[in-house]
């Protein structure tokens, strides 16, 4: 394990040798394997200072760890990280990591850094990753990224887990990639436009007439919505119709309702309608049937039926 000042000098030597960004991030990730985790830290010096500003009862090893903190020592002699260390979660290390080189990685979260489209060139599931690339990898699902990693293009990943690790051969746990914008030269990949129409983007929480009406859109090509149908709340029902919509129509799952998702909601078809009768039904019924399924209904002022 090296010292915050064996890392700074590294980098420093790595540079005037005229190093790439590539060869930065592939010597320094494993110089720093036996850093400590601390959760919300982004590169801090570890001290017991830094640990007890980060407490939190959440994360208990912030103090247990820490010999300090602990109450089994007066001082950070003797601990294991003794040495001047910088501490981090798994999106701080990697943000500080790529940082080394020179790439920006902006978000608060392993989600938001994926979601942020400015941070990559492109992204994908793991199984197309380049191999000979450095990249980020993710564990997760489409919607939710819930850890963040780096491989180093050798076979090898170095992560923030329970400390810095690193692993040769890489670890089947993660999930996706994203190869980060500026590394090789290459362009991040383009911002949505707005929608043409002035509607909002959409995602899980929102409320409103918008939400209804992409409720509504969603009802008559077909996506049900069986349990609230068009109830102007976007919950989990509606965002896994959301997802299911955009994987049929070639658009990321990810559960939110974007420009892109508007035009692709725009140009498909709606379903076809049929007429059916359907007698004695209350209209109570006919209501909860239609705010379902989509459609309109109808009465029959004389059979009584919808």
């Amino acid at each position: 394990m090296k010292s915050i000042d064996q890392i700074e000098e590294m980098r420093e030597a790595l540079i005037q040798q005229g190093a790439t960004k590539e060869e930065i991030i592939r010597k320094i990730g494993p110089a720093c394997a036996g850093w400590p985790y601390v959760f919300g830290a982004w590169g801090e010096e570890c001290t017991p200072k830094g640990r007890k500003k980060r407490a939190r009862d959440d994360h208990p090893t912030i103090v247990s760890s820490c010999q300090v903190l602990s109450g089994k020592a007066g001082t950070c002699a003797g601990c294991k990280w003794d040495l001047p260390v910088r501490m981090y979660d798994c999106r701080g290390f990697v943000k500080w990591l790529f940082e080394q080189a020179g790439v920006t990685i902006e978000g608060q979260g392993s989600t938001s850094q994926w979601k942020t489209k400015s941070n990559w060139v492109i992204q994908g599931p793991i199984s197309e990753m380049p191999e000979d690339k450095i990249c980020a990898v993710f564990t997760g699902n489409e919607t939710t990224k819930d850890h963040i990693g780096v491989y180093l293009g050798d076979g090898s990943t170095i992560e923030c887990s329970v400390g810095v690790q690193y692993f040769k051969p890489r670890k089947s746990k993660w999930k996706y990639y994203a190869l980060p914008a500026g590394l090789y030269g290459d362009q991040p990949q383009p911002q949505p436009d707005q929608d043409p129409d002035g509607r909002p983007t959409l995602r899980r929480g929102s409320k409103g007439e918008y939400v209804q009406l992409l409720q509504t859109k969603l009802m008559q090509l077909g996506y049900s919505l069986p349990k609230y149908g068009a109830d102007g709340s976007y919950g989990s029902e509606t965002s896994s119709a959301v997802i299911n919509f955009q994987r049929d129509n070639g658009l990321d799952g990810d559960g939110v309702c974007g420009p892109r998702t508007w035009e692709a909601l725009d140009r498909s078809e709606p379903m076809k309608l049929y007429t059916v009768y359907i007698p004695h039904m209350p209209l109570y019924k006919a209501e909860a049937f239609v705010a379902a399924y989509g459609g309109a209904y109808m009465s029959e002022e004389e059979g009584g039926g919808i």
